[in-house]
């Protein structure tokens, strides 16, 4: 085994959001086996000026301000008849990079996470490589293409179509092709015809030393005189900014019959305006971004993730179980988490049920203790990152690659 080239979709520094914790845990990883070289884009200057924290410890780091509007993909997609996930990350800076770095010589193995990313492989790679697809996306653009207005149907169907070809031409390539749940792993087997040996469930998991209720955090910015139930996640997500305006809409107007004083707080950074204008409607508050988003999870009585289109296991409820936080999780969100319900988390059908499983859990304060700290203990035991990633070393191997350079 010679070095490692890692190609990220959005730089994995620091672990701040859901796809950036996998990525940044995979990355540390992969660190103990070789060196590894890292490309990546970045959303905003924020993410890019994380390329120098990540200089020292890497071979080498190349990361771009992706800025290319979504007009312009859109009509990158249509000329070339490709998704626009693709066309949207597209760049030439990027392939210059990658190409010069494999001309080096230098590298033997290359991990791809996110499938945007896969564009950048050069179909003369003739050493390993393993792409984490993490979810399939194809399937949520499916979900988009049954509603909407017909134009936005059709968009998203030529996108689910198109993105399907892309993934499976691409996993037949590959050495091993991960995906973030089981239920993920079987249902990209289905589609794409592969079997086991190629397409393998890899999970998530937690920092269950960080997410600790008895780590040391500040308080919330403002104090609140009564219920807290607190969702979390980056607020610009198609299905969280759904998540929640359904269950503020739907959900707590029954909350607040029973407990007048209750707040829905949602928190994350990079709200919609859809979001932003909830904070209008009574008992509920948007916070935008957070310095630290265990602050609003240790003060919460009810964590929710009410998501009605979720892909695999979602990291804001294995975080708030780790904090041992009651959770209320529709069955999309809680589809790739081994839990079970009453026990670990509660799990609610639709709004109506959502409604009825939080107010149980404010009416009886200890059942939400009890079932914090069963998930807590639960998270610790199954979703350790060290666990996880112990499967990643043989996956690296599937061809013997790192027998061969060892020896």
């Amino acid at each position: 085994m010679r070095e490692i080239l890692f190609l990220a979709h959005r730089v994995p520094w620091p672990a701040d959001r859901g796809d950036k914790i996998r990525s940044h845990n995979l990355l540390k990883k992969l660190s103990e086996f070789a060196p590894v070289h890292v490309g990546a884009f970045a959303d905003d200057d924020r993410d890019a000026a994380f390329a120098e924290d990540m200089r020292p410890l890497f071979s080498s780091v190349y990361v771009e301000r992706r800025a290319k509007p979504l007009w312009k993909a859109g009509l990158e997609a249509l000329a070339s008849g490709k998704p626009v996930s693709i066309t949207g990350f597209a760049s030439s800076d990027m392939r210059s990079w990658v190409r010069e770095l494999i001309a080096s010589g230098k590298i033997s193995h290359i991990v791809v996470f996110s499938g945007q990313m896969a564009q950048y492989v050069p179909r003369d790679f003739d050493g390993y490589l393993i792409m984490d697809f993490v979810d399939v996306d194809s399937a949520k653009f499916e979900s988009y293409a049954r509603k909407g207005n017909p134009a936005m149907r059709w968009v998203n169907r030529r996108e689910a179509d198109l993105l399907a070809d892309f993934e499976h031409a691409f996993a037949r390539r590959a050495d091993a092709s991960l995906f973030v749940s089981e239920a993920e792993a079987q249902l990209f087997r289905n589609r794409s015809g592969l079997g086991h040996e190629k397409v393998i469930a890899l999970s998530n998991g937690i920092d269950a030393v960080f997410y600790d209720p008895q780590a040391k955090f500040p308080p919330p910015t403002r104090k609140f005189n009564g219920p807290l139930i607190v969702f979390t996640g980056q607020m610009d997500y198609r299905p969280n900014v759904e998540a929640v305006c359904d269950f503020a809409r739907n959900a707590m107007p029954a909350v607040l019959r029973a407990h007048p004083k209750a707040k829905f707080v949602i928190v994350g950074r990079k709200p919609t305006q859809e979001v932003q204008a909830l904070a209008k409607t009574h008992g509920v508050e948007v916070t935008g971004a957070v310095d630290d988003v265990r602050s609003w999870l240790g003060a919460a009585d009810v964590v929710v993730a009410p998501l009605r289109i979720a892909r695999g296991i979602q990291n804001k409820v294995l975080e708030a179980m780790a904090m041992a936080k009651p959770v209320v999780a529709s069955p999309a969100a809680a589809e790739g988490i081994a839990a079970t319900s009453g026990t670990h988390f509660l799990i609610a059908d639709d709004a109506e049920q959502e409604a009825q499983s939080v107010i149980k859990l404010l009416d009886d304060p200890q059942s939400g203790l009890n079932i914090g700290a069963a998930a807590r203990l639960h998270v610790i035991g199954r979703y350790s990152w060290a666990s996880q990633l112990a499967a990643l070393s043989p996956l690296m191997g599937i061809s013997h690659h790192l027998a061969e350079a060892a020896e």
